[in-house]
């Protein structure tokens, strides 16, 4: 399980996505960080399903861009102003490494299905 790239992708985009419930955030925000954060484990755990292991860190990684995207109109839309946190720029690092884990996912999928016609070649 730790020996493959993409787990590791996706547990420090799960870490960077914990780090973030530290900072006040509103709870549509929380609702968003826990659906992805959600994904991703689920992702980690998925090891049997490539396919779902995939369209599971896509779709963590589009939660993140739209909830990167969000954060930076609330914080141009803001009255008062705001000072950026670190925590500010996680989403779209978390993101980033969501669609690497999606790229390693996709890549041992190609090599699975390459081994599975190299197996039924001899066969014959």
């Amino acid at each position: 399980m730790w020996q493959r790239i993409q787990t590791l992708y996706l547990l420090i985009a799960s870490g960077l996505l914990v780090a973030m419930y530290f900072h006040p955030y509103g709870t549509a925000f929380i609702v968003l960080f826990s659906i992805a954060l959600a994904a991703q484990l689920i992702a980690i755990v998925a090891l049997k399903s490539r396919t779902l292991q995939m369209r599971l860190s896509n779709l963590a990684a589009l939660i993140l861009l739209g909830l990167q995207i969000w954060l930076v109109l609330s914080f141009f839309n803001a009255e008062t102003p705001a000072s950026l946190r670190i925590t500010d720029v996680f989403p779209i690092v978390a993101a980033i490494l969501d669609f690497l884990a999606a790229r390693a996912i996709l890549r041992d999928e190609f090599l699975v299905r390459s081994a599975s016609r190299l197996r039924a070649s001899k066969r014959k």
